[in-house]
């Protein structure tokens, strides 16, 4: 597990399979997403190595329900007084109350995820979901960042605008893959993950926080390029 800082408040935390970010807002911290099943304990480790606690997490948001975001949500819901948000179109399969949809996979999509081996996560623990999110509604932490939904790859795909931070969490709508930045794979409805990933590069962000791969500086730039590829 590698913890990288993207700036003092913002850590990456490289996970076994997957990846979370981590908000610190002096001392009250914002988990997005958080890997697989088995990720808990390595994201405690993250925290304590950062000189803080596990008590100190005040809420997760997951951008979307599959195994390599949500996994870890039951363990870290379980430290304290911590709020799970998510879409509302997520949330029943979080909670476990109705199975995922599988992705419609292109045939170089079904030969990546048999080759990655993603059909072996472990499944993601049910998990509760307190507060069930929409497009535009706003979340208590890093100067009130602003939910935008991203319907595409999972229905409720969501991403996490924070225009006073220039900073944008944009789930797995957006990957940075060996330097280039790109749509997402694996998804329920492409055409309609283009349309989403066109509405994410026309937002003011300096930083774009992607579901697999670094973050993107210049975001703006970056996404604008990749958007015009994508142009109907």
């Amino acid at each position: 597990m590698e913890i990288v800082e993207i700036r003092q408040e913002l850590h990456l935390l490289r996970l076994a399979f997957g990846q979370a970010y981590l908000w610190n807002d002096a001392g009250a911290l914002t988990l997005i997403d958080t890997g697989i099943a088995t990720s808990g304990d390595e994201i405690a480790e993250a925290i304590g190595r950062l000189g803080l606690r596990t008590d100190a997490v005040r809420r997760v948001v997951l951008t979307h329900y599959h195994e390599d975001h949500c996994g870890g949500a039951a363990a870290v819901a379980a430290w304290g007084e911590v709020e799970v948000l998510a879409h509302r179109a997520e949330a029943p399969v979080i909670r476990g109350e109705v199975p995922a949809p599988p992705p419609d996979f292109t045939d170089e999509e079904r030969a990546l995820h048999r080759d990655l081996g993603a059909h072996l996560l472990p499944p993601a623990p049910p998990c509760r979901v307190d507060r069930e999110l929409e497009d535009g509604d706003l979340i208590a932490f890093g100067g009130g960042p602003r939910v935008i939904a991203t319907p595409g790859h999972t229905a409720g795909s969501i991403a996490v605008h924070l225009p006073r931070a220039g900073v944008l969490f944009t789930g797995d709508t957006v990957a940075h893959v060996n330097g280039q930045v790109m749509p997402g794979v694996f998804n329920l409805d492409r055409p309609e993950l283009l349309r989403s990933f066109r509405r994410l590069a026309g937002l003011d962000a300096q930083v774009a926080c992607v579901g697999h791969g670094d973050p993107v500086m210049d975001a703006r730039t970056a996404l604008g390029r990749a958007a015009a590829l994508t142009a109907p």
